[in-house]
C-alpha cells in the first residue's frame, strides 16, 4: 500500500485530501463508505467534489491511478484464489478417483488369484487331459 506524505503540503485542502487518500487505501475510512472513487474521496476529505475535479486534478488523477492499481491487485488476488479453489477441488476429485481405482485393483487381484487357484486345481486333477498334443503336419504342396 502506498502512503502519501502530507508533511510538505501547506494547503489545508491538499492535506485533507491526502490524509483521506491514506485512510481510504488503508481501509479505515472515517466519513465515507470506503469505496475507492472520487466522490467518496471528497466525502472522506470533507471537501467539495469540485476541489478534486477543478482545483486539484493532480490529486484526483493520482487517486484514480492508485485506485485502479488496487482494483487490479484485488482482481488478481480473486483470480488467484479462484484458481486455487479450482485446483483444490480437482485434487480432491483425483484422490477420490485414485481410491476407487485402488479398490477396483484389489477386487481384480482377488479374482485373478481365485482363478489361478481354480486353474491349478482343475489342471492338477486331469493332468493327462491338460497336456497339449502335437499333431503331425502334412506337407503342403504349392501349385
Amino acid at each position: 500500500m502506498t502512503v502519501f506524505s502530507i508533511d510538505n503540503e501547506t494547503d489545508g485542502v491538499r492535506r485533507a485530501i491526502l490524509a483521506a487518500m491514506n485512510r481510504l487505501f488503508a481501509g479505515t475510512p472515517q466519513r465515507s463508505n470506503g469505496r475507492l472513487n472520487v466522490s467518496q474521496l471528497a466525502i472522506e476529505a470533507d471537501v467539495k467534489r469540485w476541489h478534486l475535479t477543478h482545483q486539484h486534478p493532480d490529486l484526483k488523477d493520482l487517486f484514480q491511478a492508485q485506485a485502479a492499481e488496487e482494483e487490479e491487485k484485488r482482481a488478481s488476488h480473486v483470480r488467484s484464489a479462484d484458481a486455487h479453489e479450482e485446483l483444490k477441488k480437482k485434487h480432491s476429485d483425483l484422490q477420490a478417483h485414485c481410491r476407487f481405482l485402488e479398490e477396483r485393483l484389489q477386487i481384480y487381484a482377488t479374482a485373478l488369484n481365485l482363478l489361478s487357484l481354480e486353474h491349478a486345481a482343475l489342471s492338477g486333477r486331469d493332468a493327462e487331459a491338460a497336456k497339449v498334443r502335437i499333431l503331425p503336419r502334412q506337407p503342403r504342396h504349392l501349385p
